[in-house]
């Protein structure tokens, strides 16, 4: 019988695994030296609270599931009934398949055929790499149809280091600004961290904060890699979510509404654009015919056990 995340498509270097499964392409373990650094899922388990998904041709939030892109009108099943909102695009439980394997990397495609959410026709790959010193993440998309098409991507990692609950993590979150959301959980505007409980601009405890928020204006170090960082006070494992330009936007979730990760972890979602962004505008890559839009993002881990 297969799982029910289809096929496990394992890899490994030194002592990193990580397990990338056929249903939606994503990353449903990854663990270093025997720690597992992310809030993963059983293999005969259904994937829920996005757990290691890959969101695409949009992340986050879309209202009412519908949007205008020249002209032509799209409407998009409803995945978040509660709110109205059609949430993390269309390939989360499509089946995707082996482009490339080795035993320490995986690349996995799908191609997104159009439907009434999305009439366009679009390539996706995305590959996983372990390097000596972690996990690389390499998010292609092609638009190879015959007319332009709008296009974002995200990935939905959730983080941990072992206690178990994030309150005495240390976190390190490089944004000045934050979007602010209704109670639909979209974008009504922007504001500073500054004065806020969500300005982790200088390393402090998580504790009780509780946040479901996206920020941007992200600090970037002169590699122009924006670097989320989280640290064990206690048992001294560290790691660091990394992600190169193509993610101006940083989704940050402390899971408490949902049992499944309520606190236990902290899911860090690179995005490329806001919630909203097909309806908005704001940040949406417009691909045109063999286009091509690539985005890299990755985890490192060091000390503890890790």
């Amino acid at each position: 019988m297969p799982a029910s995340s289809g096929d496990q498509i394992e890899i490994e270097l030194g002592d990193r695994r990580a397990v990338v499964v056929e249903v939606g392409g994503g990353l449903r373990t990854y663990s270093a030296g025997g720690l597992e650094l992310l809030d993963g899922y059983g293999e005969d388990e259904l994937c829920t609270a996005a757990r290691g998904q890959i969101l695409a041709p949009w992340p986050n939030r879309l209202e009412d599931g519908s949007y205008e892109f020249d002209g032509i009108h799209c409407h998009a099943a409803l995945d978040e009934p509660a709110r109205r909102n059609a949430i993390h695009g269309l390939v989360r439980w499509a089946a995707w398949t082996v482009a490339e394997r080795e035993p320490h990397r995986v690349a996995v495609e799908h191609v997104l055929h159009p439907q009434p959410g999305y009439p366009f026709t679009l390539a996706l790959r995305v590959e996983y790499a372990l390097t000596p010193g972690g996990l690389e993440v390499r998010m292609t998309a092609t638009n190879v149809g015959g007319s332009p098409c709008p296009y974002g991507a995200g990935a939905h990692p959730y983080l941990r280091l072992g206690p178990a609950v994030v309150d005495p993590l240390v976190l390190r979150l490089p944004a000045a600004t934050m979007l602010r959301t209704d109670d639909r959980a979209l974008p009504v505007g922007t504001a500073p961290v500054d004065g806020t409980d969500f300005d982790f601009r200088e390393p402090r405890a998580i504790g009780a904060t509780v946040i479901d928020t996206c920020f941007t204006e992200l600090e970037r170090g002169a590699d122009g890699l924006a670097r989320v960082e989280l640290h064990d006070p206690d048992g001294g494992a560290a790691l660091t979510l990394w992600a190169d330009g193509s993610f101006p936007y940083l989704q940050v979730f402390t899971g408490d509404p949902l049992p499944e990760v309520n606190r236990r972890s902290l899911a860090v979602e690179p995005m490329t654009c806001p919630p909203n962004a097909f309806r908005s505008g704001e940040a949406l890559v417009r691909l045109e015919p063999d286009e091509t839009h690539t985005g890299t993002w990755g985890i490192e881990s060091r000390g503890g056990a890790a």
